[in-house]
């Protein structure tokens, strides 16, 4: 089962303008082939059928993990593509109706995806830069622990390839900062997987890491989770299960030559995390800024018809 809690994995600097395009490139990072939910998807349903758990925990504690945290990473994306289709930071929701007659979102319909708030209001929804759905084939599954891991050592370097070309197209410190820390995760899962792969057959596949071979100190948003450590750490997600994984993640292995040196460990729990922003609430938008007390009159009432 997951844990839900309300916050982000990370937190994000505002919006610097209300920019949908950048978003729109951000959405490459969340539907697109080598997005979070093809991580989401393939480490979840791999988890979910994985066989010999108790023979072969400490790899199974290992994809059940970072499942976890893509979930996380699915949701830290989400929120950043609707916080650039929002903008900067608000105090309150537009109030007191809206005169929609003056076509307040013209530009919209300009934006490299139109049906971002066409259809979904400047939310974020499952689909790639391009606006194509993320779908189930893009999962691999077969059961066999090898191939599976081969596949996702695989995804996680497309992962870092996509992350570090949108990052190319930003330049609002929202876009970069999802980029930024992505980059430091994603390394540490491909580098985690190669580990793995190490452990069962011996090939040394972590010599061909970094790939691209770019080093996150070259990347300001990614430096800061560098001096703190967090490309040598795998959070377990879980306050008693998964620590086995350290049997991989551990045992004196180091950081990649390219980052900060260390020895890796394993964490327990999750990351601290940050706030997740107040999105405005947009009367010219048809997003109704009802207060508290309204809404549940209304259920109220609702309620009572219903009998």
């Amino acid at each position: 089962m997951f844990l839900r809690v309300d916050k982000l994995q990370v937190e994000l600097p505002a919006p610097a303008r209300q920019d949908p395009n950048a978003g729109a490139a951000l959405q490459e990072l969340l539907g697109g082939k080598y997005g979070e939910m093809s991580t989401l998807g393939n480490y979840m349903f791999q988890s979910f059928n994985f066989r010999s758990k108790s023979k072969l925990r400490p790899f199974y504690s290992l994809v059940a993990s970072i499942t976890a945290e893509e979930l996380g990473h699915v949701e830290l994306v989400s929120n950043g593509v609707a916080m650039l289709a929002n903008g900067p930071d608000s105090d309150g929701d537009e109030t007191g109706g809206a005169d929609i007659t003056g076509a307040p979102m013209e530009e919209m319909k300009n934006a490299a995806l139109p049906a971002a708030f066409l259809s979904h209001g400047g939310g974020a929804v499952p689909i790639d830069s391009n606006g194509l759905s993320w779908n189930k084939d893009f999962v691999t599954t077969t059961g066999n622990v090898i191939f599976d891991l081969l596949h996702n050592f695989h995804l996680e370097c497309g992962a870092r390839l996509h992350k570090l070309r949108v990052y190319e197209t930003l330049s609002d410190p929202t876009g970069r900062e999802v980029c930024g820390y992505l980059l430091v995760r994603g390394s540490v899962h491909a580098h985690a997987y190669a580990l793995a792969i190490k452990q069962i057959t011996g090939a040394d596949i972590t010599k061909v890491l970094p790939t691209p071979n770019i080093p996150l100190s070259k990347i300001p948003e990614s430096q800061k989770y560098l001096d703190e450590g967090s490309h040598r750490r795998l959070y377990r997600f879980s306050p008693n299960d998964y620590a086995e994984m350290a049997g991989i993640w551990g045992n004196g292995e180091q950081a990649l030559p390219t980052d900060p040196p260390g020895e890796l460990e394993v964490v327990d729990g999750m990351p601290e995390g940050g706030k997740i922003h107040e999105l405005t609430g947009m009367a010219s938008a048809f997003t109704p800024d009802y207060a508290p007390e309204e809404m549940f009159e209304v259920a109220q009432k609702l309620y009572k018809m219903s009998r």
